[in-house]
């Protein structure tokens, strides 16, 4: 057999009550051959592995979603966040190049899995089921994200590293119906899990909801309604879930309105690295709100949702506003996690299902989605401080309504781009927002070291590039 190095994170874990007992070593460079599993006691090491790959996908993922839109304005001195800062994204853009990496990484660790499970003895077979979903349901969000970032991408299905090599783009459709199909496989076999377990394990780890939540996005971003609305339905009539004190979505991690997330230690987290959320928002402040998105979020119907900011005087000074983003603290603070999916994104996708469904006000109607959610946002606050309820919207007034409440709920956890090149709304809303956006920044680019290593996908780049 030949022998292939490639970068993996191995993880030893032990997670039992807590997030914080995951033991995981620095990255290191394996032999794909000396990948171990053959027998039932690596299967835990090898899922693990999938999930700390798919994990480096999070940091970038919320970057692209929310740095290249108007949520932010550069005040530091990388070059990488400087260009999302101007609006100046090229294909060196070092986030283009971590956010495909994770996603590669992610992908083949699942492939690795898919392959060998059926060949390990002694794996019961109820395990091996379970794991195998993981796998699919982990691959199905790597491909998701990287349809939805980058178009068309590369579909890899193997783990033979020299065709991995050298394989072209395929379509955003296909990846995305590679996505879907890996979803549903997903859903079939993982378990249900339960609150009963911890919150750290039932949200840290891929289960029924977790895959009904991703197939409700999967639907919304597809245009598919009457699908999106179902799952998203199934996932707020389950009773693992419920709505938190706002203060608890912004400052405490593993919360109970959490479907799926990732976690991280004082031993893993990234700290100050470039792609560390707490680092670049609050440590060197290399990027703050942007005054646009403050004046958006300050405002009675954001209500307690804004509590994702807070103002410090002394930060303030020549093009520091004094705002910094409160989401992601550090492993003592208890808020260092990043969320996939939550139960107020639920709420935002069932509501918007029901607008483009025409169903905008009554019992079962857009608004009373983001009373729900308003109510929540003031539920601490006094009468004349609590947002208004809604009551009456057009269709058109309720997506635009939607279209806001996706940013007091959502700030900051990696959605706002995506929204607004779905929507068809990205060139209105961006144009306002900088002189330097075009239309092309509607997909992120590929990055130029994957060309130059992959010479079928020279001639590849996304258009304008």
């Amino acid at each position: 057999m030949n022998r292939y190095h490639i970068s993996f994170t191995l993880v030893m874990a032990l997670w039992l009550s807590s997030c914080r007992e995951i033991l995981e070593p620095k990255p290191i460079d394996i032999l794909a051959d000396q990948f171990v599993l053959n027998e039932a006691k690596d299967v835990t090491t090898v899922r693990l592995g999938a999930y700390a790959a798919f994990r480096s996908t999070a940091a970038p993922k919320v970057i692209v979603g929310d740095f290249t839109a108007d949520y932010i304005q550069h005040n530091g001195t990388f070059t990488d966040y400087q260009e999302l800062g101007n609006k100046q994204i090229t294909s060196a853009n070092g986030v283009a190049g971590a956010l495909w990496g994770a996603i590669f990484n992610t992908i083949y660790v699942c492939n690795f899995l898919i392959e060998k499970l059926p060949t390990v003895p002694g794996v019961r077979e109820a395990d091996r089921k379970s794991v195998t979903a993981e796998a699919r349901y982990l691959r199905g969000m790597a491909n998701f994200i990287g349809a939805t970032t980058f178009g068309g991408i590369p579909k890899v299905t193997t783990t033979d590293i020299d065709a991995n090599k050298v394989i072209a783009k395929s379509s955003k459709e296909e990846i995305l119906a590679s996505a879907l199909a890996d979803f549903q496989a997903a859903l079939t076999d993982l378990p249900e899990g339960s609150p009963t377990q911890g919150r750290s394990v039932f949200a840290g780890y891929a289960t029924k909801g977790a895959a009904r939540a991703a197939l409700a996005r999967y639907y919304l971003y597809q245009k598919q309604w009457a699908e999106a609305e179902n799952y998203a339905t199934l996932v707020i009539n389950s009773a693992n879930y419920e709505l938190v004190n706002y203060i608890d979505v912004v400052a405490k991690d593993f919360n109970n309105e959490s479907i799926f997330e990732v976690g991280y230690t004082a031993s893993d987290d990234p700290g100050t690295s470039a792609f560390g959320l707490n680092n670049l928002l609050v440590g060197r402040r290399e990027v703050i709100p942007s005054n646009q998105y403050i004046s958006q979020l300050i405002t009675r119907d954001a209500g307690e949702r804004q509590q994702t900011i807070s103002f410090d005087f002394n930060e303030q000074g020549g093009g520091d506003n004094g705002w910094r983003v409160d989401k992601y603290g550090t492993p003592d603070e208890d808020n260092n996690n990043i969320v996939i999916f939550r139960l107020g994104e639920m709420y935002l996708i069932r509501a918007e299902a029901r607008a483009q469904q025409g169903r905008v006000t009554g019992a079962n109607g857009a608004l009373s989605d983001i009373n729900v959610l308003r109510t929540r946002a003031g539920k601490n606050l006094a009468t004349d401080q609590k947002p208004l309820l809604m009551t009456a919207a057009s269709q058109s007034e309720a997506l635009l309504i939607i279209e806001r409440e996706r940013l007091y709920e959502l700030s900051f956890e990696g959605h706002r781009w995506y929204d607004l090149v779905r929507t068809g709304r990205a060139q209105v809303v961006m144009s306002a927002f900088s002189p330097n956006w075009t239309q092309k920044y509607e997909l992120w680019p590929i990055p130029q070291t994957e060309i130059q290593r992959n010479p079928s996908l020279v001639g590849q780049q996304n258009p304008g590039y």
